[in-house]
């Protein structure tokens, strides 16, 4: 019971806090590299944090089943682990499912504002950009929990700050990316 003490939690939660901070602003400056092209699209703007959300939820969803199975002891190797295997598969159906909602909601929000934009547009956005972002996310939602595990960190400090903010970072710049792929920068 020891390890649970408010030292040992502000000791290893305070790097990984800072380090995410660093990872925030980078996000935001990706963001702002692109403002003015972003502001010419205000529906665009309005799908921005609900799109990066849902990589840094679904991930954070998915380290902290990874993170309870290595806690139990049900997790040695990742490819053979049907707890990361179904765990994967059901966050991947929560995230595409999340954007294709996203995609809805922004269009049906743009019809009210009056700054439309053609759904199969949004669609396009929403599911390159968030299923970009769902595999990177997954990919290092995994590996954080098994290498923290594996230095002897709690998964549970570093997973999800970590996941979250990349989360963020990977969302940006696959919506950036995705917005040049479909010639809207």
């Amino acid at each position: 019971m020891s390890y649970y003490t408010v030292k040992g939690i502000v000791s290893r939660g305070m790097p990984v806090l800072l380090a995410t901070s660093v990872i925030g602003v980078l996000a935001g400056h990706f963001l702002n590299m692109e403002i003015e092209n972003l502001v010419s699209m205000p529906l665009i703007l309005v799908l921005i944090p609900a799109l990066i959300k849902i990589g840094g939820d679904t991930g954070s969803m998915l380290g902290a089943r990874v993170s309870t199975s290595l806690h139990m002891g049900l997790g040695s190797h990742i490819h053979k682990n049907p707890v990361v295997r179904n765990s994967v598969i059901a966050a991947l159906i929560v995230g595409i499912s999340a954007c294709t909602f996203v995609a809805f909601t922004v269009w049906f929000t743009g019809i009210l504002l009056g700054i439309s934009m053609p759904l199969m547009t949004l669609l396009a956005l929403c599911l390159i950009a968030g299923t970009f972002e769902l595999f990177v996310v997954f990919a290092l939602s995994i590996s954080s929990a098994f290498i923290s595990q594996r230095i002897g960190v709690d998964p549970d400090d570093t997973v999800i700050p970590i996941v979250a903010t990349f989360g963020d970072l990977v969302g940006v710049i696959g919506i950036i990316f995705t917005m040049g792929l479909l010639g809207l920068i």
